[in-house]
Order: structure tokens, then sequence, then C-alpha cells
């Protein structure tokens, strides 16, 4: 305990080992959902690779990226594919550009070597500290609402467009049973909040749980849960190593799709990182008093590598996950509880079955409660300052309503840009932010121009 103490520094940050191995196990089974979603998006359906492959690839991923990140900066985050990310690589490298997985999983290595070099060159953190104080506080509440609405929308308490309703969105059925279980879930979760029991996140997640199964497969009732099928674990290694063959493809396409990859890649995973960075980073109260985050450039390389590593054994873009806030509303504080997460993901190699017994009723309650938690950064927003509010306002509502932190970034830094420009206060805006926000309107270009078959 000692040891573990001097290399986490866990009395400094005011935490212990119980706290932190909570945390982290709170961690894992709020974001396991990967380990059974990464296939369907990146499987075979889509890009041809075995879905058992791409389960491996995931834990071991996720593993390595969630220890990296957290013996390099010592922070509570965890890394593992990321959505949105495993769509680009699917449906826009894979599908759209017509490229074949190793090729995609080629362009995926390159930009993590390319994130390696911005880390190590310092790019990458003077375009953090390039970013206003409001924008960063907007970004820290926008994924709140962000991972607000995944936890809605993975239960089914808000479902799409109802045939023939006027409205883009709709509360579901109460007669789902999973969305009562989600609700009892939400329930029990805020009332141990409230009661002020430390680990409220994860026995409000394992009492969910428990009544889950005990509904499913006592009562016959449709839960979600995965029962396992197969109790010996299928380790699959047949995608490893096939990044390196598809270079030749990928090089050989044309120079303007070659460059739209690459782009495309590089903007959503720097500021979905960066996003996560920030918004996990205030959550745990890490921020100085600038908006900045210690250590961040060790958080970035962690994430650099993860994603280079990660194409190798044969998945999409690793990045840091907003369910990061999860084992830190449960407490953690150190690397410690990445070190517990990762070996959750480890372990999951081998028993992926039973993950399936943790329903996205028990957690996406979890997620919901995380983020009304981040929206408290509202408050040092100045709203009635319009040159503040506009580009806080496009940030907040663009992550949940586009269903992507990066385009609520992008939108928050091209209005603050036009906003600036037309009060004549050009000077003010830091000339990172125009070249980010150049690239990110060339990226909006470029997919238009892909969308029209130009390209």
């Amino acid at each position: 305990m000692n040891k573990l103490d001097r290399i986490f520094q866990l009395k400094a940050n005011g935490t212990n080992v119980r706290t932190e191995f909570i945390a982290g196990i709170t961690t894992f089974l709020t974001m396991a959902y990967i380990i059974f979603l990464n296939p369907t998006i990146i499987g075979h359906n889509n890009t041809g690779m075995p879905d058992t492959a791409v389960i491996t690839a995931t834990c071991i991923g996720a593993a390595i990226g969630t220890w990296l990140v957290g013996w390099l900066s010592n922070y509570p985050l965890a890394q593992a594919p990321g959505l949105g990310l495993n769509a680009v690589f699917a449906y826009t490298l894979c599908l759209g550009f017509g490229l074949s997985a190793p090729a995609a999983l080629a362009a995926v290595f390159i930009g993590g070597v390319f994130f390696i070099l911005l880390t190590v060159t310092g790019a990458r953190k003077a375009i953090v500290e390039a970013i206003p104080f409001h924008l960063k506080k907007a970004i820290s509440a926008g994924i709140g609402l962000f991972i607000a609405m995944v936890g809605f929308t993975n239960v089914h308490i808000v479902i799409g467009q109802k045939e023939g309703a006027a409205t883009a969105v709709d509360l579901a059925a109460f007669s789902d049973p999973q969305v009562l279980l989600a609700l009892f879930g939400l329930v029990i979760t805020t009332v141990l909040i409230i009661q002020k029991i430390k680990p409220a996140l994860f026995v409000g997640m394992l009492i969910t749980t428990v009544i889950g199964n005990i509904c499913q497969f006592c009562f016959n009732l449709d839960m979600g849960i995965t029962a396992p099928k197969n109790w010996v674990p299928v380790v699959d290694f047949s995608m490893f190593g096939k990044c390196f063959t598809g270079f030749g493809e990928l090089l050989g396409a044309p120079i303007a799709s070659l460059l739209a990859v690459l782009i495309t890649l590089v903007l959503v995973d720097m500021f979905d990182t960066i996003g996560t960075l920030i918004g996990a980073a205030d959550k745990a109260g890490y921020l100085d008093e600038n908006g900045n985050l210690p250590r961040i450039e060790n958080a970035m390389l962690a994430d650099a590598l993860a994603t280079s590593i990660g194409a190798v054994f044969g998945t999409s873009t690793v990045s840091t996950y907003v369910e990061s806030t999860s084992g830190i509303a449960a407490g953690g504080r150190t690397g410690l509880t990445s070190t517990v997460t990762g070996a959750c993901f480890a372990v999951a190699l081998f028993a992926s079955p039973l993950v399936g017994l943790v329903p996205s009723a028990a957690t996406s309650p979890i997620l919901i409660i995380v983020g009304l938690m981040m929206c408290s950064s509202l408050k040092d927003i100045d709203w009635g300052n319009l040159e503040v509010a506009f580009p806080c306002f496009f940030t907040l509502v663009g992550m949940p309503f586009f269903w992507s932190i990066t385009d609520g970034i992008a939108f928050g830094f091209i209005s603050y840009i036009i906003v600036k420009i037309a009060r004549a206060k050009f000077r003010e805006v830091h000339p990172i932010m125009y070249i980010v926000g150049g690239l990110f309107v060339l990226m909006y270009v470029l997919s238009a121009l892909q969308d029209l078959k130009i390209l």
C-alpha cells in the first residue's frame, strides 16, 4: 500500500487504494459496452474484419491505452476505440473512400505517429492553451450534455422521431422494461448520491445489474442482457500487423482523397481527445486558473501512442473516453484508477461473456448523472456578454445535437472567430485559433465534395 501511495501520490491527491479500485471498476463497467459495440461498427458487416478480431483488438487497445494515460500522466482517465471515430473508420474511410480494412488501419497508424510528433514538439499543448477560458468551460458542459444524451438514448428513454410525429425526438414508452429498469437505477443512484454514499455510482450500478438479471432470467423480461453462450473465450489475432500491409493501397490513393482522409482523422481525434481531457479534468478540479491542464502533454502522448498501437492490433482510433468522468465522480483521482480499469479490460479479453451481464440500463444512469455534474461549469461563462455567449452556445448545443464532440468544438471555434472579426477584435484571436478554425472549414468543405462525388 505504501508503494502504491508513493507511485501514484494517493495521499497528496486526497484518495486511497479502496476508492481508486472502486473508481477503476466503475469506469470499466461504464465503458465496457464498447467491447460489444465496436464489432457492430467496424466488424465484418462494414469492413470485412472478423468480429472476434475486433473484440480482441478493442480489449488490448483499451487496456494498453488506459495504462499509458494513467502511468504517464497520473490522471484517472481511460482510453478505448472512440465512438464516432470508429464510425469515421467504417463509414468514411472504408465505405466512403473505398479503402480496405488494412488501408484504413494504416491511415489510423499514420495519424497516431503524426499525433506523437505534434505532442513531443508541444504543438498539441499549444493548441489547448490557445482556446479561450470560456470556450473551455463550454466544452466541459457540452460534453456533459453529450454523455447525458448518450445515457438517455442508450436505454431508449429518449428515442428518435416516431412515424408521423412533428418532433425530432420523443419520450419512450414506459411499458418498456429496460426503460423502467433505467429509471429505477437513476432514482436509486440519485438517492445514494444525495445521502453522500461515496461509491454511490458503483453501488447503484450493482443494484440495478442484479435486479436486471433477476428480471430477465427469472421472469423472462427483456433487459438487454447478453447471456453467455460460450464460456470459452475466443482470442483472435488475425488482424495483428495488417495495417503495415495497407500502406501501399493508402499511398496509391488520389492526393485529394488521401488529404481528406488524414485531415478528417487528425481533427476528429485531436479535438475529441482535447475536449474529453478538458471536460474530465474540469470535473476532477485539475484545471488551473487559466483553464489549462498540467501534464496535458503526457496524457496526449498516451493517446497518440495508443492510437498507433491499437491500429497494429486491428482497431480504429483509440481515444480518451468521456466515461472516465464516472470513475472521477466515484472518487478516482490518480493513475491507480486507470491501472485498475486497464486490468479489467485485459481480463475482459478472456471473460468477455460476463461483461454482457451488465445491462445498459445499469450504466446509463451513471452517464446521465455525470452529465448533470459536468454542467456546473456553465456558471463560469459570462452569458451576458454576447461575444462570449454566441460561441459558447454553439459549442454547448452542438455536441448533443450533432452527436459529435468534434463538431461542437468546430462550430464553437468558427463562431468565436466570426464574432471577434465582426467586432474588429481580430487581434484578440490567437493565431492557432485561426489555423484550427481554417482546418475545420476545410474538413467540412472536403466532406461536402466527397458527398457530391467530386473527390
